[in-house]
């Protein structure tokens, strides 16, 4: 095969790559119901709040 073929099936194989690692992220940040995303955001808002000087 020449060289330019090895390099489409290696672009094809990367972008393949790509979309299971987002649809796998995708379906792990869908997993969270809203209350649990909720209160998550809370924790964090408390934590900075937390490390934020008076000023």
């Amino acid at each position: 095969m020449r060289w330019w073929k090895w390099l489409g099936l290696a672009g094809l194989a990367g972008v393949a790559a790509t979309g299971a690692v987002t649809v796998r992220a995708e379906r792990r940040r869908r997993a969270y119901t809203p209350e649990e995303i909720r209160g998550r955001l809370h924790e964090r808002v408390a934590e900075a709040a937390g490390r934020r000087e008076p000023g």
